[in-house]
């Protein structure tokens, strides 16, 4: 059986006091969909906010003095926003899993769909350097060009495609909670921080 989550890498949390969180392991990937718990969002909004806490620069107003707003400031001012991660998948009869690599984000995952209709190689990171392709009528996704040895996955593209659906439901899923989340959590600021989101997974509006 062939599985496939929309993961989000998760930041450090030492310290972190503006909401609860769940202390997962820094750098680890957190699976986003309809289960997680209130400190699992917790996390998954903290990390989204931690990958756009950049300084403005000239094009974006300056950052609050206010903890909690200075933290928000790049989530909610900066045009394109990053969500690093990507989709985990798992062969469960093999044990083979391919994860992204450094320098991807959720952001991106609908370009799964162009390998699937344009038949474009899809390059998933480094460290491990992972690769998804259509060959033939079907999908190989390679866990680590760099090894001549790395395991691989295969599937056809129809099943890509049913697994892309249910990728995208999950993040629906998980929408709605964090929505719902940040109504208790961020009651000043939870429509922005909604609208933040969706933009930083893709959603379809």
């Amino acid at each position: 059986m062939i599985v496939m989550q929309p993961v989000l890498e998760v930041r450090p949390s030492d310290g972190f006091t503006l909401w609860p969180v769940d202390g997962s392991a820094p750098y680890g990937f957190l699976a986003l969909d309809g289960a997680l718990g209130p400190a699992g969002i917790g996390t998954a909004v903290m990390s989204v906010a931690a990958h756009n806490d950049v300084d403005p620069g000239e094009d974006r107003p300056s950052r609050p003095d206010e903890p909690l707003d200075g933290f928000l400031h790049g989530l909610l001012t900066m045009d394109e926003l990053f969500a690093a991660g990507g989709l985990r998948v798992t062969d469960t009869v093999s044990g083979t899993t391919l994860v992204p690599g450094c320098c991807t984000g959720l952001e991106e995952w609908r370009e799964w769909y162009g390998l699937l209709d344009d038949r474009v190689p899809l390059y998933l990171g480094h460290d491990p350097w992972p690769l998804a392709e259509h060959v033939g009528d079907r999908v190989r996704l390679t866990v680590d060009t760099e090894r001549d040895d790395s395991p691989v996955i295969e599937l056809t593209a129809a099943g890509l495609r049913a697994l892309l659906a249910g990728v995208e439901r999950d993040l629906d899923d998980f929408h709605r909670l964090a929505a719902a989340w940040a109504e208790r959590h961020l009651p000043d600021h939870a429509a922005p921080v909604t609208a933040a989101l969706s933009q930083a997974l893709d959603l379809t509006p």
